[in-house]
């Protein structure tokens, strides 16, 4: 994900204006909108806890926002559910009638038609609940939250999750689609700490999901996505938290060369679990700059780590001792929200001064080739992760087909204005994943076939590509929960 350096935030603080949603209730007439038969269909038959939106409603127009406009869709009304029977109720509904709908968490995805449709927009955002157990060391959140939301609610207990690294993420793309975080290193994937699903089934059924009461569904739904149903909460692990050391610091790209060797020798060097960090190329309105995101899971650093990046000279710098979410909460991702959006996925066996190169080198290349496509922001991260990543975790799960060893990686995003624009960014995303791939393997890494994280995937990713060998036994799970494919109404990778 891209962190910004000050020289960039003018530039995105102004675009924030320019993109951020009307919200506000009663700005249009509504007395003459066309009610859809199978909205009035769901808002007869549920509680009255649950509400059905239409058009001209700013909870309709809150329902329907996502954080890329591409992703952004006009659906016939938006159903936010109160209560997991009344999930059921709708199900069974847009089942019988054949309707398309979309499942929103957080409305992060950026791939179009994912969480968002043209039928019924469903919105869990009254499914906000954090309920902390302090014997079991769990959490239980709904789906309807932000990472953010359960990083401050679990603050007043010095306790924390695997989530999001970032402002701003529902807590249904992590826990069903992974979750790469500060804390990976020590505990895995955001999903590798989940311990249980509470799940809405096609059929209307709702059951609880673990590895023992359903070890099947319990693989599925970690990397499976919508495929079996609509989860309502989600009970994670939760661990020790104290005050920890970071933040970001960015450097003009005169400084390229220096930090480049100081990432490099940072993956060779750096063995201790508790530090992490990512750096991102960025390309934004014409200029270039690098921001790296450091993090050590402690009140102050050891001796020696990072030592090189805070030595050479910056533009800007906001490290310090700081709660979680305050380090969490002070990279200004979100203000790239309104951008047509892609991203891409590309793993590492080695991060060298060469592979660096070559990223930068991209960076540069599609930054200034694209900025005539309306583009906005170019930006290459580098997540830099021990290869004993996936070792947290007791079972299997639908991604990553293989657990053998874990991957560095690099995250590709696209942000651009026009939809004329569309397959040329999709194109060019696709090119440079395919240089990348072809640069590292020329130099000896084993990486052209390690599978593609599906939350960073572009839309015509195959499926084998992301989940490999698990594909059968995910079609197979996925038959016996929905024979008549009701999730399918839904966008999404699909089984």
């Amino acid at each position: 994900m891209v962190a910004f350096a000050d020289l960039s935030l003018s530039f995105l603080f102004g675009l924030s204006g320019l993109t951020e949603p009307d919200v506000s209730s009663g700005s249009l007439d509504t007395r003459n909108i066309v009610r859809s038969t199978v909205c009035e269909q769901i808002a007869t038959n549920v509680s009255s806890k649950s509400v059905v939106y239409y058009t001209g409603s700013g909870q309709y127009l809150k329902d329907n926002y996502h954080w890329s406009a591409s992703s952004t869709q006009t659906s016939q009304c938006s159903f936010e559910p109160a209560t997991t029977e009344d999930v059921g109720i709708a199900l069974r509904i847009l089942g019988e009638t054949k309707t398309p709908f979309g499942i929103k968490s957080g409305g992060h995805a950026a791939n179009a038609g994912f969480s968002s449709t043209p039928g019924v927009q469903i919105a869990m955002y009254s499914f906000s609940d954090v309920v902390y157990d302090s014997a079991a060391q769990t959490a239980t959140v709904g789906t309807g939250l932000l990472w953010d939301d359960v990083y401050v609610a679990l603050e007043q207990y010095n306790a924390t999750v695997v989530g999001a690294k970032v402002s701003g993420i529902g807590i249904g793309g992590v826990a069903l689609g992974g979750g790469y975080s500060y804390l990976t290193n020590q505990h895995g994937l955001g999903f590798d700490s989940v311990v249980a699903f509470e799940l809405v089934l096609p059929n209307g059924t709702v059951t609880d999901i673990t590895d023992s009461t359903n070890p099947d569904l319990f693989f599925a739904l970690r990397g499976g996505f919508n495929n079996f149903g609509i989860v309502t909460r989600v009970t994670v692990k939760t661990y020790p938290q104290s005050l920890v050391w970071g933040g970001r610091v960015s450097y003009g790209k005169d400084q390229w060369d220096a930090v480049n060797s100081a990432i490099a020798n940072y993956w060779a060097k750096t063995t201790d679990p508790k530090a992490s960090t990512y750096n991102t190329f960025n390309y934004v309105s014409g200029l270039a700059e690098i921001s790296c995101i450091l993090f050590y899971d402690a009140p102050t650093r050891p001796e020696g780590i990072f030592d090189e990046f805070l030595s050479i000279p910056h533009i800007d710098q906001d490290i310090s001792t700081r709660s979680y979410v305050n380090l969490v909460q002070s990279l200004p991702l979100n203000l790239t929200s309104g951008l047509r959006s892609v991203f891409h996925w590309v793993a590492m066996e080695e991060v060298t001064v060469p592979a660096l190169n070559m990223i930068a080198n991209e960076t540069q290349f599609w930054g200034a080739k694209l900025t005539g496509s309306s583009a906005r922001i170019i930006s290459y991260d580098i997540d830099i992760y021990l290869p004993t990543l996936y070792d947290h975790v007791d079972s299997p799960t639908a991604y990553p087909p293989s657990r053998s060893r874990g991957y560095s990686f690099i995250e590709v995003y696209y942000g651009w204005a026009d939809s004329d624009s569309d397959d040329i960014m999709f194109d060019a995303v696709n090119a440079s994943a395919k240089r990348m791939i072809e640069a590292l393997t020329d130099g000896g890494q084993d990486i052209a076939n390690v599978a593609v994280y599906p939350n960073n995937a572009p839309p015509d990713t195959s499926l084998e590509r992301m989940y490999g060998d698990n594909v059968p036994r995910l079609q197979a799970i996925k038959n016996a929960v929905d024979p008549d494919n009701v999730m399918g109404l839904a966008g999404g990778w699909k089984f």
